[in-house]
């Protein structure tokens, strides 16, 4: 992934990217070519060297039973938002502003394992179902259907697992603009009604100035 020093993601953002509720697209290389499924997914810091990722598929699914070559990949996306020049205060200073996309992403590599055991898979689904339902008003549980159903439903998907090796991340969150034009993009953004973006640049402005100016007191850097 082309990441700019300015745009490399810390080590806090990739954690968000990997622990809030969302879909990512499972991606693999195969002897049948590449094959892709979106599907949600819950972060397990503790399984492996570097945590997993975990999910599952239907079981008609064939890109479960296509053994990967090599490393797989599952690719997290975060909000993203067209950003306009006119939201620039830059643009009234010297005009010498273009459009922009702003976005945040993960590339999670690693090793795909299949899980076909129902207890692991009752496991992960209560996990996961949890997971989702953590902000909802009355949350749904496991527990609310019949456990014929739940073990009828179970039958029909195969878990994955994503042992992860690797993580490239990249936050493209207006950091390289001055301030008044992050001013102007969070306004707009607000104005568009696109509160996640414009919460992420936001942060992102905060994390940059925090790593200029330590808390210590020490100078620009």
């Amino acid at each position: 992934m082309y990441t700019p020093a300015h745009f490399a993601a810390s080590p806090d953002s990739v954690r968000d990217l990997l622990t809030r509720p969302a879909a990512a697209n499972l991606i693999t290389a195969t002897a049948q070519g590449m094959l892709a499924t979106l599907l949600p997914f819950v972060f397990d810091p503790d399984a492996g060297e570097q945590g997993a990722l975990r999910g599952h598929l239907a079981r008609n699914n064939p890109q479960w039973s296509e053994p990967a070559l090599g490393e797989s990949l599952v690719i997290i996306q975060g909000a993203d938002a067209y950003i306009s020049p006119s939201w620039y205060a830059s643009k009234a200073e010297h005009g010498r502003v273009v459009p922009t996309w702003n976005y945040s992403i993960a590339h999670v590599y690693g090793t795909l394992v299949i899980h076909e055991d129902p207890v692991w898979l009752a496991s992960h689904v209560r996990r996961l179902s949890e997971h989702n339902e953590a902000g909802e008003e009355r949350p749904w549980s496991v527990d609310d259907a019949p456990e014929r159903y739940i073990a009828g439903q179970l039958r029909a998907i195969v878990g994955v697992e994503l042992l992860i090796t690797r993580i490239e991340a990249k936050n493209k969150l207006s950091q390289n603009r001055p301030d008044a034009d992050i001013d102007g993009v969070v306004a707009g953004l607000h104005a568009r009604g696109d509160m996640d973006s414009a919460a992420d640049v936001a942060a992102a402005r905060e994390a940059r100035d925090q790593a200029r100016c330590p808390q210590s007191g020490g100078a620009p850097v």
